[in-house]
């Protein structure tokens, strides 16, 4: 067997079969060496021709040209890494993680700590939510110009709740008119173009988020009702997390890819799976139901969250946005957070009044 050469020993030498070398051996010819036929210290503009002449004399790479060479074949010490994220950068999701959970909690902890020990202040925090969330959707129908009447949409925002809380069902129904017949009232009095679109933008802000959020306080109006809620609260949490989770290392197959692109069905069952578990849990546990119960609790607020999330990311890709506001680090706005929520408060409310006895 040949010996090795030493490292060099083979730069500038003519190639071929007695050369000591692997005549298979590929050789990058550069771009920038003299023709053929031409020698390497030939000045420059010489004919070819003029200088060695040796047949075959191919000049092979320097160490920098080497060097580049390895860099692009991506092998060995200049293998291309993946790029490291940044600290504070979005997830494959699109959300800043550290802020969302910190913004999170935050928000969850005021609302167990009324819904469970003080129903006033929660009956208050949930009416906040859902004036912001009103003042939101208006402040973005600006962009195409739907000019909302915003003093007596926030008004029903703040009325609707505290009716349903105090007056039950009929109380709820009985402000529900009152604030779309002010609606009417209030822009026949001020009238302005497109006095229609107005009004049925509002009408529909209105029913959309305080009326469906006053769902909940009829449930706290219920003996043991803020245990249903605190089940549908934890559910929402589960049917996010998990989705989020499942969604963002193996979700493949898009639910709706012209509104969400990033929700998928593998994200949607690991919402399920998720659900089971906590709602099976809170039957048992926290409400003394059969698991069954649970397990449809699970299904339906699984099922009525997406269809609010959904929902949503349909209203914000017809107007342009990506998120309603930017008031929550690593959510958007407070509507990136009840959206789920709205949908699910009329769903559990009519769950318990159907298949718990005694509830309503």
């Amino acid at each position: 067997m040949a010996d090795l050469d030493p490292p060099g020993a083979g730069l500038g030498r003519p190639t071929g079969p007695d050369a000591g070398t692997d005549t298979t051996r590929a050789v990058v010819v550069s771009a920038d060496v003299a023709p053929s036929g031409a020698s390497p210290d030939a000045a420059p503009g010489a004919a070819p021709g003029a200088g060695d002449s040796t047949p075959g004399a191919v000049s092979t790479p320097g160490p920098r040209r080497a060097t580049r060479a390895g860099r692009a074949s991506g092998h060995g010490l200049f293998r291309r890494r993946r790029p490291i994220r940044e600290p504070g950068k979005p997830s494959r999701a699109g959300r800043n993680l550290p802020a969302a959970i910190g913004v999170g909690a935050g928000l969850l902890i005021p609302v167990l700590v009324g819904l469970l020990f003080f129903p006033i202040v929660f009956v208050g925090i949930v009416t906040l939510f859902g004036a912001v969330g009103v003042w939101e959707i208006c402040r973005a129908l600006e962009i195409r110009r739907i000019h909302v009447p915003l003093v007596p949409t926030l008004a029903g925002a703040l009325v609707l709740p505290s009716s349903a809380y105090f007056g039950g069902a009929e109380g709820l129904a009985a402000a529900a008119v009152f604030s779309v017949v002010g609606l009417f009232l209030w822009r026949s009095l001020d009238p302005a173009p497109d006095a229609g679109k107005s009004l049925m933008a509002g009408a529909f802000t209105v029913l959309w988020v305080p009326f469906m959020l006053s769902f909940a306080m009829l449930l706290m109006r219920a003996e043991g009702g803020f245990l249903v809620i605190a089940t549908l609260l934890l559910l929402v949490v589960a049917n996010d997390t998990f989705g989020y989770l499942i969604g963002a290392f193996f979700g493949k197959h898009a639910m709706a890819p012209k509104i969400s692109p990033k929700k998928s069905w593998e994200g949607f069952g690991g919402s399920i799976g998720g659900a089971f578990v906590v709602g099976g849990l809170c039957a048992v546990f926290l409400l003394g139901q059969p698991l069954w119960i649970g397990l449809v609790l699970a299904v339906a607020i699984v099922a009525s969250a997406t269809a609010g999330d959904l929902a949503e990311s349909m209203i914000k890709r017809e107007l342009g946005v990506k998120d309603m506001s930017t008031i929550l680090p690593g959510h958007g706005g407070v509507m990136d957070r009840l959206d789920s929520i709205v949908f699910a408060s009329p769903m559990a409310y009519l769950l318990s009044a159907t298949f718990v006895s005694g509830m309503m």
